[in-house]
């Protein structure tokens, strides 16, 4: 029998691109290659009859050219607070094992060097309507985001990505600018670039858009 699983997760996302990123846009990578850095907290989430509520995840990957050239690299981080079964059920969701067309599955696909998971402490917080999110890895990650500044008046600026068809990711996203530092051996120095607030919400069969 096949797995069936349900995520639902508050996620905040910082690459190296400008605030047109190229993933959501269909353009070229602003700087020819990509570096990511991503968490989220499973506000709802089951595998089989495992739930996955409340914990949190994070990964990083780095392309050295544009993302579908692949020969990425990939580093997923689990929530320490997660039993066996629990590690055993978000390393496949994460590696996009566990069955269905998301993000991780794809990306997991343009990666020739997927490396073990790390189980470690992990802070995030994250508040789409506000566009703030952190990310905390002690040692490993720290990434905060924030909403676009007006040049103009000083304010926060407002540009959000509805995706009613054709994304494998979120069916609406709220954008704004991230600044992050990520150790270990998925190294990356973000400062100002784009960042994504969002929901994701996927399970065996893919993106849930109810």
């Amino acid at each position: 029998m096949s797995d069936r699983w349900m995520m639902r997760s508050h996620t905040f996302g910082n690459c190296n691109c400008e605030i047109n990123c190229g993933c959501q846009f269909q353009l070229d990578s602003t700087h020819g290659f990509c570096q990511f850095v991503e968490g989220g907290n499973i506000v709802e989430g089951y595998f089989n009859d495992t739930s996955l509520t409340g914990l949190n995840w994070a990964f990083m990957v780095s392309w050295p050219g544009e993302i579908a050239a692949g020969n990425g690299k990939e580093q997923v981080v689990i929530d320490e607070r997660a039993d066996a079964d629990q590690r055993e059920a978000l390393g496949k969701i994460i590696h996009g094992q566990a069955g269905g067309v998301n993000h991780f599955a794809v990306f997991s696909s343009l990666c020739t060097e997927v490396l073990d998971p790390l189980y470690l402490p992990i802070e995030c917080e994250v508040d789409i309507e506000a566009r703030t999110g952190r990310l905390h890895v002690p040692d490993l990650i720290e990434a905060n985001g924030t909403p676009k500044i007006d040049a103009f008046s000083g304010e926060p600026f407002h540009i959000a990505l509805a995706r009613t068809a054709g994304s494998f990711e979120f069916a609406y996203a709220e954008l704004g600018q991230g600044t992050s530092k990520v150790t270990g051996p998925v190294p990356m120095e973000l400062d100002g670039t784009f960042a994504q607030f969002n929901v994701h919400h996927y399970d065996q069969d893919g993106i849930v858009r109810a």
